[in-house]
C-alpha cells in the first residue's frame, strides 16, 4: 500500500514541477515515509500521532500527502480527523478548548481537517519552506469517555503521512556588496542565498537594472521580492517593485542562518533581468567576554553548581548575593553580553545560569544581552522564564526593568514603546517594577534555535534619578511539563521513534496543559463517594465467603477473600484526587486485583463441574499459574478475560452431560436448582459483563463498576453448588488419618462409582 502512495505522488507531483524547473539552477526530488499509526479519539497529548519530517536547506517545494484508512468492515459513520502542522517542535493544539496556565504562551499551529468514512486522502503543498524538522500531528475528536475494553472490535483509523520535497542543489549565493545578474519568469523565479552572521543589526537586498527585454518597458518591469522562508506562523517581507529598482531591508535579522531570497516576475510570457545585491551593517557588537587564561574551571563549575542550588531561596532577600557588575563599555559599545553556563540535568531537564553569579546588574544606558541555545532534544519539554527583582533594589522608584525573549536574533532596543520581535520572528516582552517584582513566560514545545534575553532599565522620566544600577535574577531552564501538572496531573514522558517528549495526564475532571482548568473538575465529596462505592462494594463479597466455608469449600473461599482484599485496596489506591489510599506499589495492586479476580471467576466455574478432588486441584494450579503468565503479558486484554470463563465451561458443560448421559436425566437433576440459583446467577454474571464491556464511561466509571462487584459477588452466592455428602464443616473427607494410603477398588472391567459422583475407570 506504501510503494503504491509513493507511486502515486511520483506520478503527480513530479510532472507538475517539471513545469515550474529553473533553467539557472539544477533541482533533485526526495521522498520519505512514515508507517501508518492507528488514531485515537483525544483527551490528552499523548492521545495524537506525531510524526516528525526534516525538510533539507534550499527546497523549493514541499508536499505531503495525508491518507486515512479505516481499518475494518461495519459502519462507524463519518468522523473528521483533525492534522497539525508546524516547523522547529510538536505543534501546541487545544482541541478541547481548555484554559492555560498562568503565563503560558503558545502560537497557534496550520491546523487541516480530513473528514473520512472508509478512505480518504488530501494533499498540503508549501513554497519555499524553511529548513529543519517539520512535525504533523493527527487525532481524532474529542473522545466521548466511553471506556473500551482492549481486543473488543471497535472503530479504527489509520493515519499515514508521506513528504516529498524538491530542492536546488546549486543556489546562487549572493556576496555583500557583489552584484549578481540573475532572471526571472512567472514560472521561474530566481532563488537565491545569504549568510547572515551574528550581531548584523539591519540588512538590506537591493534590485537594480531591471529589463524585460523590450525598449518600451524596459523602465517598467514589476518584480516581487521575498526575504525569508515560510514557515506558517513567521512573516516574510515582501516588496513589489514597479519600476527598475527596488529594495527589501530587515531591521534585526535572524543572526548565524541563511537567509533565503527569491524574486519572482509577474511579466506574461517574458523573462526579466536584474542585477541584485545585498548589504549587512553590523552595528552593535559587544566587547570580548569569557574566561581568562589564570581562571579555573573546575573552580567555576563548583561554584556555580553550589550558587544554583541555593539562589533560588537566597538571592532575592541576600543583600551579599553574588552579582555580575557591568563593564565600562568601549565608545563604541552598546550591549553587555553576559556569559551563561548551560547544565543538562536530565531528560528534557536543563538549566542556564550566569557564569560570574545569579545577580545581574541593570544599567539604562545599554541593555544587558544573555543567549540560551536551545538543542533538538529540548523541544519537546517547556521552556520557562522568571524575571525577579532583587529585594534589595530600594532605589528602583517608579523606574521598571523592561525585557525581551527572542528567538533567532535578539532585541536591543528597548522601551514601552516598540514591540518585542525581530524582522521575522515574535518575541515575547517582560517587565518588573516595585510593585510587580517578578514575571514569568512558559513556552511549550519551544523552536531548537538560540534564545536571547535582553534587559535594561527604563525610567519614566529623562533622569532616572539614583537608580543607575539595578539587580535582577534571570532563570531560564527548561523542563518536562508546565509546573509539573500541578497537584491533579502527572507528567508522562512519551516518545515517536526517537523523539521524546513530554505532556500531562490530568485527573479528577481537572484539565488543560497544566491540569490547571477546573472547570469540570470533582468535587471533594465527589471524589469520596466514588472511592467509598468502589472500595466498599467489595464487602459483598462477604457472603459469598461465608456461603463457601459453609459448604465447605475452603479453597474456593480463600480465593474470594483474595479478591476481596486486593480490589478493594486496588481501587483505593486507583482513584483521582486527593482521596486516595495506597498500601502497596500501584502495580503490583493492580496486577494481584485482575490475577485474583480471574481466578475467582475460574475456581467458581470449575466447582460447579463437580469434578473429581485430583482434577479439580490440578486445574485449580494449573489455572491459575497460566492466569498469572497471561496478566503479566498483557492485563487488559479481552480474551485474558473470556479465555479462562470459556475453558472452565467447557469443562462444567462435559462433566454435566457426560453425568446427564449415564443417568438418563438432566444435570443437575432438580428444577428448583435451576430456577432459583443457577438462572439467577447466570443472569447476574450476564449482566455484569455487559455492564463492564458496554455502558462503563469514565464519567459513571465509579458507579457502574461497583455495580459489577455487586453482580459478579452476587452471582458466585447463586452458583456455588451444594456441600458434597461426604465432606465435613471444614471440608475434609471423611476417612482421613495422618497415616495415608491408597488401593485401587476392583470391580473387574467396569466403572466403579464412589458415594460423592467420581468416576474412576479400573482395568
Amino acid at each position: 500500500m506504501e510503494a503504491s502512495f509513493l507511486r502515486w505522488l511520483l506520478f503527480v507531483a513530479l510532472p507538475a514541477w517539471t513545469f515550474g524547473d529553473d533553467g539557472q539552477l539544477t533541482f533533485v526530488s526526495e521522498l520519505s515515509s512514515k508507517p501508518a499509526q492507528k488514531l485515537s479519539k483525544y483527551s490528552w497529548y499523548a492521545n495524537v500521532r506525531l510524526q516528525r519530517f526534516h525538510i533539507p536547506e534550499d527546497t523549493a517545494v514541499a508536499r505531503w500527502l495525508f491518507s486515512v484508512k479505516k481499518g475494518h468492515s461495519f459502519h462507524c459513520g463519518q468522523h473528521n480527523v483533525s492534522i497539525h502542522i508546524r516547523w522547529g517542535a510538536p505543534p501546541v493544539i487545544n482541541p478541547t478548548q481548555t484554559v492555560f496556565p498562568n503565563a503560558t504562551l503558545w502560537g497557534p499551529s496550520f491546523s487541516l481537517t480530513l473528514p473520512v468514512t472508509s478512505q480518504s486522502s488530501t494533499t498540503f503543498n508549501l513554497s519555499h519552506p524553511a529548513p529543519g524538522n517539520w512535525f504533523v500531528a493527527a487525532h481524532l475528536p474529542e473522545d466521548d469517555g466511553r471506556i473500551e475494553q482492549k481486543g473488543f472490535p471497535s472503530c479504527s483509523y489509520y493515519f499515514q503521512p508521506l513528504l516529498s520535497v524538491r530542492r536546488a542543489v546549486d543556489t546562487p549565493v549572493l556576496q555583500q556588496g557583489t552584484f549578481l545578474t540573475q532572471t526571472a519568469a512567472p514560472d521561474r523565479p530566481a532563488r537565491l542565498k545569504m549568510f547572515v552572521p551574528e550581531f548584523t543589526s539591519s540588512l538590506s537586498v537591493s534590485v537594480a537594472e531591471c529589463s524585460s527585454g523590450e525598449a518600451a518597458e524596459s523602465s517598467n518591469c514589476p518584480l516581487l521580492l521575498r526575504l525569508g522562508s515560510a514557515s506558517m506562523r513567521h512573516s516574510q517581507t515582501a516588496v513589489n517593485c514597479s519600476g527598475s529598482r527596488c529594495s527589501a531591508s530587515l531591521s534585526n535579522p535572524p543572526w548565524d542562518t541563511w537567509l533565503r531570497i527569491v524574486v519572482e516576475s509577474s511579466q506574461i510570457n517574458q523573462t526579466v533581468t536584474f542585477k541584485i545585491v545585498s548589504n549587512y551593517t553590523v552595528g552593535c557588537k559587544p566587547a570580548s567576554v569569557g574566561l581568562k587564561a589564570d581562571d579555573d574551571l573546575t573552580k567555576l563549575l563548583g561554584r556555580s553548581s553550589v550558587s544554583n542550588v541555593t539562589s533560588t531561596g537566597n538571592s532575592s532577600g541576600a543583600s551579599n548575593a553574588s552579582s555580575a557588575l557591568p563593564p565600562e563599555l568601549p565608545a563604541s559599545g552598546c550591549v553587555w553580553s553576559v556569559p551563561v553556563l548551560y547544565e543538562e540535568l536530565d531528560v528534557l531537564s536543563l538549566r542556564f545560569t550566569p557564569v560570574n553569579g545569579s545577580n545581574i546588574s541593570i544599567t539604562d544606558a545599554y541593555p544587558a544581552l544573555l543567549t540560551y541555545p536551545l538543542p533538538a532534544q529540548a523541544t519537546g519539554g517547556t521552556l520557562n522564564l522568571q524575571l525577579m527583582l532583587n529585594s534589595t533594589n530600594a532605589t528602583l522608584g517608579n523606574n521598571s526593568i523592561v525585557g525581551c525573549f527572542s528567538p533567532w536574533a535578539p532585541v536591543l532596543e528597548l522601551n514601552h514603546s516598540e514591540p518585542c520581535r525581530t524582522a521575522l520572528f515574535g518575541g515575547y516582552g517582560v517587565g518588573i517594577n516595585v510593585s510587580v517584582p517578578k514575571a514569568a513566560v512558559r513556552l511549550p514545545f519551544p523552536q531548537s534555535t538560540t534564545w536571547y534575553l535582553t534587559l535594561q532599565l527604563v525610567c519614566n522620566s529623562s533622569d532616572c534619578g539614583n537608580s543607575f544600577v539595578v539587580s535582577v535574577v534571570p532563570e531560564v531552564s527548561v523542563s518536562a511539563c508546565v509546573e509539573d501538572c500541578g497537584s491533579y496531573g502527572e507528567c508522562r514522558l512519551l516518545r515517536s521513534y526517537t523523539y521524546l517528549y513530554a505532556a500531562c495526564v490530568c485527573s479528577a475532571g481537572w484539565k488543560g496543559w497544566g491540569c490547571t482548568d477546573g472547570s469540570t473538575a470533582q468535587s471533594y465529596s465527589r471524589q469520596l463517594t466514588a472511592t467509598m462505592l468502589l472500595t466498599l462494594s467489595n464487602l459483598f463479597f462477604l457472603p459469598a465467603v461465608v456461603v463457601a466455608i459453609r459448604r465447605a469449600y475452603i479453597t474456593e473461599a480463600s480465593v474470594y477473600i483474595f479478591t476481596m482484599f486486593f480490589s478493594t485496596f486496588y481501587h483505593a489506591c486507583d482513584q483521582p484526587g486527593v482521596a486516595v489510599l495506597c498500601i502497596m506499589d500501584y502495580d503490583a495492586l493492580q496486577y494481584c486485583d485482575f490475577l485474583w479476580s480471574i481466578c475467582s471467576i475460574w475456581v467458581t466455574i470449575l466447582c460447579m463441574a463437580r469434578l473429581g478432588d485430583v482434577a479439580k486441584y490440578t486445574l485449580f494450579l494449573l489455572g491459575a499459574l497460566l492466569i498469572a503468565m497471561s496478566m503479566q503479558l498483557d492485563r487488559k486484554g479481552l480474551w485474558n478475560l473470556l479465555g479462562p470463563i470459556l475453558c472452565a465451561i467447557l469443562f462444567m458443560v462435559t462433566s454435566w452431560v457426560y453425568r446427564g448421559v449415564r443417568r438418563k436425566h438432566c444435570y443437575p437433576p432438580s428444577w428448583q436448582r435451576w430456577v432459583f440459583y443457577l438462572i439467577p446467577g447466570a443472569l447476574c454474571a450476564l449482566i455484569g459483563v455487559c455492564l463492564y464491556i458496554f455502558a462503563e464511561t469514565e464519567s459513571n466509571y465509579y458507579y457502574t463498576h461497583s455495580l459489577w462487584h455487586i453482580l459478579v459477588a452476587s452471582c458466585v452466592v447463586f452458583l456455588l453448588p451444594p456441600k458434597e455428602k461426604d465432606r465435613k464443616a471444614l471440608g475434609w473427607s471423611q476417612g482421613f488419618s495422618w497415616r495415608w494410603s491408597w488401593r485401587p477398588r476392583v470391580c473387574g472391567y467396569t466403572l466403579c462409582e464412589s458415594s460423592k459422583d467420581e468416576l474412576y475407570t479400573v482395568t
